[in-house]
């Protein structure tokens, strides 16, 4: 894949991440860094051709030396991004040519933030832009090492100074009203603080007129910071540029993974996991006097069809199955494939009447329902369908079940107290040295915070006053008992989990009783 400036469009830019290879992305890189570098080749040239003017805000013995090293920066990147780029020739050594494109630019940013100034704006977006770059980009250990070696390097700038050494820097001023005898390394916070001072000098009463103004663009405070604003502000839009993309990638993909983690990939309906998840959401938004009802389905000598028609006719039936049962409920129905061949249907406020009706609905449009396969062989399918009604009574009893539970949950670790301050006053006696005091206050502190905890969860849970945690899953198992009977008695029927019950005496009562 080329490289080249096409490929900084958002929809190109979007797939950077996940889709190109190492070495496209290595490439890329070196185009952004292509861009800056020649960017700052053309400042030097503007700087040159109009020395006149600035020649006395910056220092040309230093300016000539650095533009010659863009030079040959532009031409090694150039290089790079061309079509003879060697990271594409050679993917053996791809990581080779990777450190050579850090070490270089870290090398380069580094003369840059020397010669600017370490302090600057320049300085700032290049040290923390260009590192979050690289690490999207190439491997991240070499741009990490880099960063770590820059910041190594501010350190040693800031104290170079105070030892008598003088740091070549692009920056100078000609001033003849200040005891200043010759060029000496100022911060660039001391630096502004007197270009600020140079510049308001040459205004009358702090106002700036037209007069004034032509005097104030040749000012070095000026140029200076235009010079900052040129270098640093394209490059530190780019790069939020970059990272608003990355997020968007990633809100995307987020989208995506919920999207597969929530919804069965052959029938588009609910995945298990997600349907239980609504299911049990649903149950505790219920009102005091709604009834709550699930339905269990499973498709009748569904193996069969596999076996004779294959696999491709088998996923097609479930698909067809699944846009029959979305076709025949209302919205505020809970409809997700709960096993192979299995769907879970969850009906909120809805009674046990009601539910017994529409699952009969559902047999009936699925015996109904023809299956055509691509070889012209034509069939019908049935199913085999559970139901149970969670009543309002019911749910009531198992609460208040659930809230006694938690209440004499809560007065363990009452006794649990009692209990360890017998043990206490027993250890107290038996102190003998102060090896066994320290272990004794040990175990204190470990038990007391025991007691805090599990006093804690039993308040939180008893001001919850929620249903059992498991309670899905015992309406489903009760469900899936109709739903075998119906198969005992010959499929194709639907049966009724509540009916069943009512003929068992306590059955109810053996099923949700806990232990």
């Amino acid at each position: 894949m080329a490289v080249s400036i096409s490929h900084l469009g958002y929809r190109k830019l979007s797939r950077v991440i996940f889709e190109w290879q190492a070495a496209d992305r290595a490439s890329l890189l070196a185009l952004f860094i292509l861009l800056e570098v020649s960017s700052h080749w053309l400042w030097c040239l503007f700087v040159w051709w109009r020395q006149d003017i600035y020649g006395s805000y910056v220092n040309m013995d230093v300016l000539y030396p650095l533009w010659i090293g863009l030079t040959l920066m532009v031409l090694f990147f150039s290089w790079m991004v061309s079509r003879l780029s060697p990271i594409r020739k050679d993917t053996d050594s791809l990581y080779k040519w990777q450190a050579i494109i850090v070490t270089l630019y870290s090398l380069y940013i580094a003369v840059v933030i020397l010669v600017m100034g370490h302090s600057s704006l320049v300085a700032g977006v290049s040290l923390v832009g260009g590192a979050m770059l690289g690490m999207m980009l190439i491997r991240r250990r070499y741009v990490w090492k880099a960063f770590l070696g820059h910041i190594v390097l501010i350190f040693l700038v800031t104290l170079v100074p105070y030892f008598g050494l003088t740091i070549p820097n692009l920056r100078q001023m000609t001033m003849s009203s200040f005891p200043l005898d010759g060029y000496s390394y100022l911060t660039y916070s001391e630096m502004t603080s007197i270009e600020n001072a140079i510049s308001a000098s040459i205004f009358k009463n702090g106002i700036l007129s037209w007069e004034t103004f032509n005097q104030l663009r040749l000012s070095s405070a000026f140029f200076w910071r235009t010079t900052h604003i040129y270098m640093a502000l394209p490059k530190a839009i780019f790069i939020i540029y970059m990272f608003r993309t990355l997020l968007l990638i990633l809100d995307n993909s987020k989208a995506e993974i919920m999207q597969y983690a929530n919804q069965d990939e052959l029938t588009q309906l609910k995945s298990r996991r997600y349907g239980l998840t609504q299911m049990q959401q649903a149950l505790l938004a219920m009102g005091d006097k709604q009834d709550f009802s699930v339905i269990l389905l499973d498709l009748d000598w569904f193996k069969n069809i596999n076996d004779n028609y294959g696999h491709d006719v088998g996923d097609q039936v479930l698909s067809e199955v699944a846009q029959t049962l979305l076709k025949s409920l209302s919205e505020e129905s809970i409809v997700s494939r709960y096993g192979g061949e299995e769907f879970l249907i969850v009906l909120p406020d809805t009674q046990h009447d009601s539910a017994m009706t529409i699952a009969k609905q559902l047999r009936q449009d699925i015996a109904q329902h023809v299956i055509k396969s691509d070889d012209g062989m034509d069939f019908n399918i049935t199913a085999s369908i559970g139901v149970y009604t969670l009543t309002h009574e019911e749910r009531a009893r198992i609460q208040s079940e659930y809230r006694a539970l938690a209440l004499e949950e809560s007065s363990q670790p009452l006794a649990e107290t009692q209990k360890y301050r017998r043990q206490e006053a027993d250890i107290n006696k038996a102190r003998t040295d102060k090896a066994s005091t320290q272990k004794e206050s040990s175990q204190k502190t470990r038990a007391q915070k025991r007691i805090s905890h599990r006093r804690k969860r039993a308040a939180t849970e008893i001001l919850k006053a929620q249903l059992p945690s498991d309670i899905c899953q015992r309406l489903i198992c009760i469900a899936d008992k109709a739903l075998y009977e119906a198969k005992d008695r010959g499929r194709n029927q639907v049966v009724s989990a509540n009916a069943v019950l009512a003929a068992e005496k306590d059955k109810i009562a053996v099923l949700y009783a806990t232990s």
